[in-house]
């Protein structure tokens, strides 16, 4: 019977270590490799990860009625008229108008309705286009007040302070040592811009050139073209260090 060498022990085990290095280093890259698929998966772009929606919204006026007083302030009567004013740029649907019924103001709110008809009339919007409703408060001690309603195309963005992961070190941050974007970076800029945006169609498409002034261009160039160089001392460079 003859037994293996020291040698031949030494080889075997150092090729047994190597065999289990090799394994563990794969199975280290396959790890690895899944993080990383993971932590791709976030997207970079702040514009990806907090995206500006169009969609119909409802824009909403309050007036506040007195129990004693009929009728509009010179403030709400201006408000009123600014309302009707943007609804025929930007309105989808009638106007709703809600009544308090049944409340201690509810007399001066008739009264007041009437002349908030009278005001967006003068404004061009037409009677169809109004639709009054009443509607009683479902707690009694809140302040009722006439609510004009209507829908419109907006732009909106978030929700915003959402924080699914650390910012810091953290077995739950998985991009820290990517030097990743943390989630709610951008949320802010994106729910400003949706808010600022005067008409959210420009965030999809341009709008349509309007066509030329014509009797604007056609003076402009006959300035050009009959304007003669200025040949005076004031057109002259400054001779001052030749």
């Amino acid at each position: 019977m003859t037994f293996p060498t020291s040698a031949k022990v030494a080889r075997g085990l150092g090729l047994g270590a190597a065999l289990i290095g090799f394994s563990l280093s794969l199975g280290a890259c396959t790890h690895t490799s899944r993080e990383v698929e993971v932590t791709q998966s976030i997207p970079t772009d702040y514009r990806q990860r907090h995206p500006i929606a169009i969609r119909e919204a409802d824009r909403t006026v309050e007036v506040f009625v007195g129990n004693g007083r009929g009728g509009l302030t010179p403030v709400q009567r201006a408000e009123v008229a600014e309302l009707g004013q943007t609804w025929l740029r930007e309105g989808t649907g009638a106007i709703i108008a809600e009544v308090p019924s049944d409340t201690p103001n509810a007399r001066a709110a008739s009264d007041t309705i009437r002349e908030i008809q009278s005001v967006l009339a003068a404004n061009g919007v037409p009677a169809r286009g109004v639709t009054v409703k009443h509607y009683r408060p479902a707690d009694p001690r809140t302040f009722a007040t006439i609510r004009l309603i209507y829908p419109k195309v907006t732009a909106v963005a978030g929700p915003c302070g959402l924080w699914p992961e650390d910012l810091g070190p953290s077995i739950k941050n998985k991009g820290y040592y990517d030097n990743r974007p943390y989630w709610n970076l951008g949320c802010a800029n994106q729910r400003n811009l949706a808010a600022m945006v005067e008409n959210p169609s420009d965030l999809v498409q341009p709008r349509p050139e309007t066509p030329p002034y014509t009797a604007r261009r056609a003076v402009t160039y006959d300035t050009y073209r009959t304007t003669k160089p200025d040949t005076s001392d004031k057109s002259k460079l400054s001779g001052v260090g030749q």
